[in-house]
C-alpha cells in the first residue's frame, strides 16, 4: 500500500478539534499514516481521487453532504478505498444504511483508542485484498469481451518511442495510425495487442485532436499520482476511444500547464503502463527536453522518423550521432520513412546508405486521404485499411512486433541529463 506498506488514512469530520484528536490518536501508530483531513462531505469524494487513501474513517453528519451519502460516492469511483463510519449516534438504522453504502465498519463517537486502529487494520487489510485482486487478475467477462483495463502482464509491455528531430514528418499521424494498428490486429484485439497512446508533447499536444477524443482527465491528473499507480487510477484517468477501443493518455490541455509534469514523474507512469499494456507509443515532440529524455530513457524501441528531405536527414544523421553519444544502442532504433513520393530522387534506399541504417518501414505519400483523416479526426487505418499509407502503417507494426518479440526490457536510467 505504499510507504513502507503504512494503512493511509483520510479523516472526515466537520469539527476541527475532532479531526485534530484523532490525528493525534492515530500518529503513534506505526502502521498508520494519515494522510488527508477533510471538513465534509464533498471535500471527502475529492480528496479521496487525489490522494487514494487505503481508509476513510467517515463523520456522518455534515452540513454539505452526509456521510452516507459520500461513502456511496466515494465507493462507486474507486471500490478498493474502505470506509469506517464514525457516529455519535448508535441507531440500527444509521448502521443498516452505512452497510448498504459500502462501509467496512460502523463506531459510536467517541471511538475507544484499540476499537479505532483494530476497525482500521480489518479495513486497511481488505483495501489490499481488494487492490492486488485487481491488479493480479485478467477479467473475461461471458463473449470473451475484456474489461477496459486488465491485470499485470506476466511480461511486461514495450514502450515504442515516435520521434522526429525536425517538425512536420507527420510524427503525430504516424504515432496515432502505428498504436491502432498495433491495438487492432486482423485478428481483433486482445491481451497481446492491448495499446496504450500516450501524449508527451506537454505544450502543443495534439493526439487528441487527430482521435477526436475529450476527456475532463490529462496525464495532470496522473502524474501527481506516479507513485501509487494502480489500474483503478489508469481507468479513471485514460480515455478509451469508441471505435477502436484504443486506450488514450492526453497531454495538458493548456501550454503553461506544462511544467506541472516532472520527467520523474513521467518515467513513473510509463513504467507501470508497460504493466498493463502489451505495448505503450509514446508521441514526442521535437526538442530534447526533460519529458523527451525520459521517454528516451523508457523506450524499448525509437521509432525515428523522416522526410524525403535534406533538413530532416540531416537532423536524423544528428539524432543517431547523439544516440552513440549518449551511449545507446543503435539497434533500438527504427527507421521509417514518411510521406514518400516516388517523384523526389531521394530514395530510401539512399537515405539508409547514409545514415547507415536501414529503413524497416515506408509510408507512401497520400495527402488527399492523410490530411482529411486528421482534419475528421478519423484515423486512415480505421477509414481504410486497404490504401498505401495504411498498409505502410500495418507493415511498420508488424516490424515492431518481430523487432521487439525478443528483446528484453531496457535498462533505465542511462540517459545522459543536461
Amino acid at each position: 500500500m505504499g510507504n513502507g506498506d503504512k494503512i493511509r488514512v483520510l479523516i472526515v469530520d466537520d469539527h476541527a478539534e475532532t479531526r485534530e484528536n484523532i490525528r493525534k490518536l492515530l500518529q503513534f501508530e506505526s502502521n498508520i499514516e494519515v494522510v488527508g483531513t477533510a471538513k465534509s462531505g464533498r471535500e471527502a469524494i475529492q480528496l479521496s481521487q487525489e490522494i487514494t487513501p487505503d481508509v476513510v474513517l467517515m463523520d456522518i453528519n455534515m452540513p454539505d453532504m452526509d456521510g452516507i451519502a459520500a461513502t456511496e460516492e466515494i465507493r462507486k469511483k474507486t471500490p478498493s478505498i474502505q470506509v469506517v463510519i464514525l457516529s455519535v449516534q448508535g441507531d440500527q438504522n444509521y448502521m443498516r444504511r452505512a452497510m448498504l453504502v459500502g462501509a467496512r465498519d460502523f463506531l459510536t463517537k467517541p471511538p475507544m483508542p484499540d476499537d479505532l486502529t483494530a476497525a482500521i487494520r480489518r479495513a486497511g487489510a481488505v483495501a489490499r485484498e481488494e487492490r492486488e485482486k485487481r491488479v493480479q487478475a485478467y477479467v473475461t467477462p461471458a463473449g470473451g469481451i475484456t474489461q477496459p483495463l486488465a491485470g499485470v502482464r506476466m511480461t511486461p509491455g514495450k514502450v515504442i518511442m515516435v520521434y522526429s528531430p525536425k517538425g512536420g514528418t507527420g510524427c503525430t499521424t504516424l504515432a496515432v495510425n502505428l498504436a491502432l494498428a498495433l491495438h487492432n490486429t486482423p485478428q481483433g484485439h486482445n491481451d497481446e495487442t492491448r495499446t496504450m497512446l500516450v501524449d508527451a508533447n506537454m505544450q502543443f499536444g495534439d493526439v487528441a485532436v487527430f482521435m477526436n477524443v475529450q476527456g475532463k482527465n490529462t496525464i495532470l491528473d496522473l502524474a501527481p499520482r506516479a507513485d501509487e499507480l494502480d489500474p483503478d487510477i489508469v481507468e479513471e484517468v485514460m480515455i478509451k476511444h469508441a471505435a477502436s477501443g484504443l486506450h488514450i493518455i492526453t497531454g495538458p490541455t493548456r501550454p503553461e500547464h506544462a511544467e506541472k509534469v516532472t520527467a520523474g514523474q513521467f518515467s513513473q507512469v510509463l513504467k507501470y503502463l508497460r504493466q498493463l499494456y502489451a505495448y505503450v507509443v509514446v508521441d514526442t515532440c521535437t526538442f530534447f527536453n526533460d519529458i523527451t529524455l525520459s521517454v528516451l530513457d523508457v523506450s524499448d524501441v525509437i521509432v525515428l522518423v523522416a522526410t524525403q528531405d535534406i533538413p530532416s536527414i540531416k537532423n536524423s544523421r544528428l539524432f543517431l550521432d547523439l544516440m552513440i553519444t549518449m551511449g545507446i544502442p543503435l539497434d533500438r532504433i527504427a527507421f521509417v520513412m514518411n510521406r514518400y513520393d516516388k517523384r523526389i530522387a531521394i530514395t530510401p534506399e539512399r537515405v539508409a546508405e547514409n545514415l547507415k541504417q536501414e529503413v524497416v518501414a515506408v509510408i507512401p505519400l497520400d495527402e488527399r486521404i492523410v490530411i482529411s483523416s486528421v482534419n475528421r479526426g478519423v484515423p486512415f487505418v480505421l477509414d481504410n485499411k486497404a490504401q498505401p499509407s495504411a498498409r505502410g502503417v500495418f507493415a511498420l507494426a508488424e516490424a515492431l512486433r518481430v523487432k521487439l518479440k525478443d528483446t528484453k526490457g531496457v535498462e533505465t536510467g542511462k540517459v545522459l541529463r543536461r
